[in-house]
């Protein structure tokens, strides 16, 4: 008898309630491929995304991109890992909402010792796209002040974490005065509650008139607008999500009329392509963590059947911190 997993696993697009609990067969992993027993599986906003067709993939297909666990089999040509690893990876083929899959080898990194599977997996995907942001897309330079928007989110909490480490003065939006206080406690310097404060002219006051020269914006179509004008001339608007809904109907004009600015819609996958990039963000993702300076919150925490509990706490803004999905 083959071996088989339990699997989350849509046929259409909608609410949480299109996720169904199945079980499938896993085939022996590729040569390129290590099959991995996992142990906890991250959740992150692209899951939801992916759900509910904003972006598309064929169906039918699973969700996650992000998980640890432990290596069961190993496909010849993977040089780097061996049965009985402990290993997380942050970028993946749809499907790591799943007790055991096959993962592209060049997408999956050792776990140091100090960091449980809970905190690898909750870590990757956020931890990456940070690491990605701060010292690749734009890298951060003591002494500057940014703005980071849902600043007590998953990403945001990690991003607040390591802004403080390399002297950058972090500017947080928030929806409310408990997700302000935890974004000061991880290390923001300043916060911003956009349910009842004008952000650009906070932005303004705090920065002396100067405002930022980068801006990280995760939330998309409600944010667009307000990020430009937090923007200095000839300053970069890093749009990586889209919490609210897509961009779309971009007159480009606008960024010369706002003082020439730089626009990127960066991902992941790009800045991670090699099993060598992808070793170089983890490992100075992880030295973040095994050095204190970075600590994974980890808020809540739902079995892999009530994934659509996860799904819709996410979408209705009551998560702080990261979320997990534990395997028996």
């Amino acid at each position: 008898m083959g071996i088989t997993s339990r699997t989350i696993q849509i046929e259409t697009h909608g609410g949480p309630e299109v996720m169904k609990l199945v079980t499938l067969d896993v085939p022996e992993p590729a040569d390129n491929e290590v099959q991995i027993r996992q142990k906890a599986i991250g959740l992150n906003f692209i899951d939801i995304y992916f759900r509910t067709g904003l972006y598309a993939s064929p169906l039918p297909h699973g969700l996650g991109f992000e998980a640890s666990g432990v290596v069961e089999i190993v496909g010849k040509n993977v040089a780097h890992l061996k049965v009985g690893d402990r290993v997380a990876y942050g970028q993946s083929p749809l499907g790591s909402y799943a007790e055991i899959r096959n993962v592209p080898g060049h997408q999956v990194v050792k776990i140091p010792d100090g960091i449980s599977f809970e905190e690898a997996a909750a870590v990757m995907l956020k931890g990456l796209t940070v690491q990605y942001l701060f010292r690749q897309t734009y890298r951060l330079q003591e002494g500057e002040t940014i703005l980071l928007h849902a600043a007590a989110g998953g990403v945001g909490l990690i991003a607040c974490q390591w802004a403080k480490a390399l002297g950058v003065k972090l500017i947080g939006t928030v929806s409310s005065p408990e997700k302000a206080d935890i974004a000061r406690a991880h290390g923001a310097w300043a916060t911003i509650n956009y349910t009842h404060e004008n952000v650009a002219e906070r932005v303004l006051e705090l920065t002396n008139g100067k405002k930022v020269p980068v801006v990280y914006d995760g939330v998309g179509k409600d944010t667009w607008e307000t990020s430009l004008d937090c923007l200095q001339p000839r300053g970069l608007m890093v749009s990586y999500g889209n919490a609210s809904g897509a961009v779309t109907g971009v007159n480009i004009g606008v960024l010369a009329t706002k003082g020439s600015l730089y626009v990127t819609r960066p991902s992941l996958g790009a800045y991670v392509s090699t099993l060598e990039k992808m070793q170089a963000a983890a490992d100075e993702l992880f030295e973040m963590i095994t050095s204190k300076k970075i600590k994974v919150q980890i808020d809540q925490r739902y079995p892999l059947a009530e994934v659509a509990d996860a799904h819709i706490a996410l979408a209705s803004r009551k998560t702080t911190g990261a979320t997990v999905l534990t395997l028996d």
